[in-house]
């Protein structure tokens, strides 16, 4: 049996400064010096940036002429935005994904949904944030569901717009304590998997919906800042 693979210093690098900016210890429109950042990762300047271009790929981070990387800002607009835009590619994704999608897709949709509904959701420091093995669960399940779209370039559009609403998506968690996210989830994948376009869709809708209905009721712009 085949030892697991040690990541690289980059990619130690890139998933710690990841899971600092998702849990908020990077806040939102917080700057991000090359020398700082060199410090608390112990890594190069070139890691560093390596770092800081893949998660501006992902909408996590962005540059500024002349003054260097921060992290994304967030506005109820830009969530505004972003939902409108994620609502219309990842329904066409999941619809093209439950036309497409064969036996191999649907057994990875149970088997993603099965990991993330045996995940604890809340952190166990107590916050109230969403722990990070269950964030990386929850973004597995949603890639699965969409990986039956044989059309890359959507697809890409769909992950791409997921990972910029990630940010969103952990802040919006100790303001949710009232919403049944597993029968979210599973009432998703059972839609899903009886290739129920049309439920699949609706229910998505619903659940990308509400998280930002819960985000722009909670005053988040105050508490982000």
């Amino acid at each position: 049996m085949a030892s697991p693979r040690i990541p690289t210093r980059a990619e130690r690098v890139y998933a710690e400064l990841r899971a600092d900016i998702l849990g908020g210890r990077q806040p939102p429109g917080g700057r991000l010096p090359f020398a700082d950042l060199g410090t608390r990762y112990q890594a190069s300047m070139g890691v560093i940036r390596e770092a800081l271009t893949r998660l501006q790929g992902e909408g996590l981070v962005e540059s500024e002429p002349q003054s260097g990387f921060r992290v994304v800002s967030i506005s109820p607009e830009g969530l505004r935005h972003l939902t409108e835009a994620r609502c219309a590619i990842e329904i066409l994704v999941l619809c093209q994904a439950i036309e497409h999608g064969d036996l191999a897709w649907e057994s990875a949709v149970l088997a993603a949904h099965h990991r993330m509904d045996r995940t604890p959701m809340p952190a166990a420091d107590g916050t109230g944030r969403m722990s990070d093995e269950w964030a990386a669960a929850h973004a597995a399940f949603h890639l699965a569901l969409l990986a039956g779209c044989p059309n890359p370039i959507l697809l890409g559009t769909a992950v791409s717009l997921r990972d910029s609403a990630e940010l969103y998506q952990r802040l919006s968690v100790p303001h949710d304590n009232r919403r049944d996210v597993p029968g979210e989830h599973r009432a998703i994948m059972e839609a899903t998997l009886a290739h129920d376009a049309g439920a699949a869709a609706d229910l998505l809708a619903q659940h990308i919906q509400r998280t930002t209905d819960i985000l722009l009721h909670s005053g988040f712009r105050t508490a982000a800042e």
